[in-house]
């Protein structure tokens, strides 16, 4: 027995070397280039912010030319979808910087003053994102405290009458908002406000007939806090 269990381990011996040369070569194959992970950006969600910027009256307003400052508030919701397009609603409130001093002089001595010291709107908007970028367009409803209408002669306040409150109009914008970290937007946004028109109906005999335009354009700056979903929420390998 002992001899024939050597003569078999001889064997496998002698031939190990006739089965190894029939297996193929081995090749080396490199390792691939590591590709850091791709961050992917969810705008789902609530948000609230702030914002800073400036008011500008429109033509033949009557606020005039002066340009103000104002700041505010805002909250929303926006809904990713398909995949790179952004629906929302948001609310928003300003105020706006006292305008005195600025107005609209007649010749003979008459001067016709306005001010709106607060604007809201509450707006649908939609946009288009890559990555941490959202471009959006914005529009609906727009409100503003009772404007502030005075009329004057030599200095002197006079009675006056007017068509309607104006308090009631509608609002259109577009935005470019960045995802900067977290939870955290920042964004540039132009917004329009149109009210409608006054005309005067009482008052000075040079004033009565004459019409004005209620309209503001605003340029702000603002930030947003993003609750849950903002932010780079996942990677993709």
């Amino acid at each position: 027995m002992k001899r024939i269990l050597l003569g078999t381990a001889a064997v496998f011996v002698l031939a190990a070397p006739a089965f190894a040369a029939d297996l193929p070569a081995r090749t080396y194959t490199k390792a691939p280039a590591y590709t850091p992970p791709e961050a992917v950006y969810n705008w789902t969600g609530f948000y609230i912010g702030g914002h800073v910027g400036g008011a500008f009256a429109g033509n033949d307003a009557l606020e005039g030319s002066d340009g103000r400052f104002f700041g505010g508030v805002q909250g929303g919701f926006d809904y990713q979808f398909a995949p790179n397009w952004v629906i929302g609603a948001e609310a928003q409130y300003s105020w706006l910087a006292n305008n005195s001093g600025s107005g609209v002089a007649f010749p003979a001595g008459t001067v016709i003053t306005g001010n709106s010291d607060q604007l809201g709107s509450a707006t649908g908007r939609i946009g288009y994102t890559w990555g941490p970028a959202l471009v959006y367009a914005k529009g609906g409803y727009a409100w503003r405290d009772n404007p502030n209408v005075g009329v004057a002669f030599a200095g002197t306040p006079v009675d006056f009458t007017t068509d309607g409150n104006h308090k009631d109009g509608y609002t259109v914008g577009a935005g470019l908002e960045y995802m900067f970290a977290p939870n955290w937007s920042a964004k540039i946004e132009y917004q329009y406000y149109n009210f409608g028109n006054t005309t005067f109906t009482g008052g000075p005999a040079e004033i009565v007939g004459s019409r004005f335009r209620d309209d503001e354009h605003t340029v702000k700056a603002g930030l947003n806090y993003r609750f849950g979903w903002g932010g780079p929420v996942a990677a993709r390998y």
